[in-house]
């Protein structure tokens, strides 16, 4: 019977959260938050760019002297020639691209920021803690 009780479980009672601790803890959930809102902006503009990309291509079918496109700007369609509308799609995907780094890059610091504090909590509470997303790319 004291064999029994030896396997049974029990709490680690050697785990201590200290304040700096629970400071990272909350970092770390802060910056995983802000992550999964980037990377939902970023699937927009990807989108965005797609259909821009699509706008370009089906342009490039059009006869040069058929009558104006409607572009929506806003809350409004612009009728425009075909050639100002080309120019009008290049600087929003121009735009748009730029939109794209922009995020990848803050992706990319809140990331490494992330990898630095899984690193220092999985290091001091080993598998007492769980830091790793359901669905981790």
């Amino acid at each position: 019977m004291a064999n029994s009780s030896s396997t049974s479980f029990q709490p680690d009672s050697d785990v201590h959260i200290t304040y700096e601790d629970q400071q990272k803890i909350n970092k770390f959930a802060r910056h995983n938050a802000k992550l999964e809102d980037l990377k939902e902006e970023l699937k927009q503009k990807q989108n965005e760019m797609k259909n821009l990309e699509e706008a370009c291509e089906e342009l490039e079918l059009m006869d040069e002297d058929s009558e104006k496109i409607p572009y929506f700007m806003g809350e409004v369609f612009v009728y425009q020639n075909v050639d100002c509308t080309q120019k009008t799609l290049e600087e929003a995907k121009t735009k748009v691209s730029e939109e794209i780094k922009k995020l990848e890059v803050k992706c990319t610091e809140i990331r490494n920021v992330m990898s630095d504090l899984k690193t220092q909590l999985y290091a001091k509470f080993g598998n007492n803690i769980n830091l790793e997303a359901e669905d981790e790319e």
